[in-house]
């Protein structure tokens, strides 16, 4: 096993799991070529809570799939996430005196756009581009070589707490790994099942995760709103813990095997074998009684996202609907109750775009591990200046080109 140079991994330190996916660039593009997972209790919220644990979950998982993958793992894509994360939207200006615009201009107003007030104990994790105006004329996308007096930079900024942040960094660092970047969750998930029409028209994106459900709003090419709501399908598996009376690890596999988000999709004869607490006798239980556990708690997350996206006046951007990633949306009928709910379209969102081992990958649950390999490809392609962590946690170098190939 030895290293080989045109490999990119993607860690994705989710609320139950750590899963590493490796992906091998060919001429045709990307190619997966290992996976590995391991069970994970040490994130609460998207913060660590216990790093010698954390460091084992992420330890067994590169060994998995550099046992796959039979190359050597030296660094990784990190995806990150959790109620920490902000987004905001940002307008900057400069001055271009009249002549065209240079990657110089650029540069100086995506990082005017950083002139915000933010927290002490915060620090910006990705500005994203969502177009430019010159002396007032907007939706420009690329504004290099045009000419004017003003350039405006309209920008999507993603903060997270600093603490949480150098909590993974630490985690990821003990297990000998480097850091290539650090990664918005909603992002990469957004490069791996989101087509460029579904950008371009308007689509949301959520992903339901352990702790929590990250609401991304894209339209014309962009990000316009990120949220992150603390409900998600962790709250699931208590109702059906509590509801069926039985233990936490066995709610959590009938969840997974037999959960559905719509009762009336449930056949009415149908049962299923619940096991007892305390040593009693596994029981018969029909299955719409675990359906009438599920539905309201999934129907409450998805209002949730909703809500949210009525609060920001975006319902009626949404032409492309809704694409629902992360391990809850492998639910059963989850997609007819988005349909009911959010009245657009929705599908379950499927890593596309990549070849190998697709039938492993193929799930929104590797929506995430995916995206941080193909988010890698970009910057690659974009000769970006990548983040290298081991020890020392620094700020993040930014290329003009990596501006623009992070979300154009």
């Amino acid at each position: 096993m030895g290293k080989r140079s045109n490999v990119l991994i993607g860690l994705d330190i989710g609320t139950t799991k750590t899963t590493v996916i490796v992906g091998e660039i060919t001429e045709a593009g990307i190619d997966i070529i290992g996976i590995g997972t391991s069970q994970n209790k040490e994130m609460r919220k998207g913060t660590v809570v216990n790093i010698d644990s954390m460091v084992e979950s992420i330890k067994t998982a590169v060994e998995e799939a550099e046992h796959m993958s039979g190359c050597r793992i030296n660094s990784v894509y990190v995806g990150i996430s959790g109620g920490h994360i902000k987004g905001q939207n940002s307008l900057s200006i400069v001055s271009i005196k009249g002549r065209e615009v240079d990657e110089n201009d650029v540069k100086r107003v995506i990082e005017a756009s950083k002139a915000i007030a933010i927290p002490v104990g915060r620090e910006i994790m990705h500005v994203l581009p969502q177009g430019y105006v010159i002396d007032g004329q907007e939706g420009i996308k690329d504004p290099i070589g045009m000419s004017g007096v003003r350039l405006e930079a309209k920008v999507h900024i993603v903060t997270g707490a600093t603490s949480a942040i150098q909590d993974i960094v630490k985690s990821v660092n003990r297990v000998g790994l480097d850091i290539d970047d650090i990664v918005l969750e909603q992002l990469a998930a957004g490069k791996a099942v989101l087509s460029k029409d579904e950008k371009d028209l308007g689509v949301v994106l959520i992903d339901i995760g352990g702790s929590n459900t990250s609401v991304t709003i894209f339209s014309e090419s962009s990000i316009k709103h990120t949220a992150i709501l603390p409900v998600g399908g962790n709250y699931l598996t208590s109702d059906i813990s509590t509801g069926l009376r039985t233990p936490l690890a066995e709610a959590e596999k009938i969840k997974i095997k037999y959960g559905c988000a719509m009762t009336s999709m449930i056949p009415k004869d149908e049962t299923i074998r619940v096991p007892s607490l305390g040593g009693r006798e596994d029981r018969e239980v029909s299955r719409q009684i675990l359906g009438r556990i599920v539905e309201p708690r999934m129907e409450e997350i998805l209002n949730l996202a909703y809500n949210e996206i009525v609060r920001f006046g975006f319902e009626d951007l949404l032409a492309a609907g809704v694409v629902l990633t992360g391990g809850t949306a492998l639910l059963e009928g989850i997609s007819e109750l988005a349909e009911k709910i959010f009245d657009m379209p929705a599908r379950k969102g499927i890593p596309i775009g990549v070849g190998g081992l697709t039938d492993i990958v193929n799930s929104p649950a590797h929506a995430i591990g995916v995206g941080l390999i193909i988010y890698g490809h970009d910057q690659l392609d974009g000769d970006s200046v990548y983040r290298k962590t081991t020890g020392v946690f620094g700020n993040m170098a930014r290329t003009v080109k990596k501006m623009f190939s992070e979300f154009f």
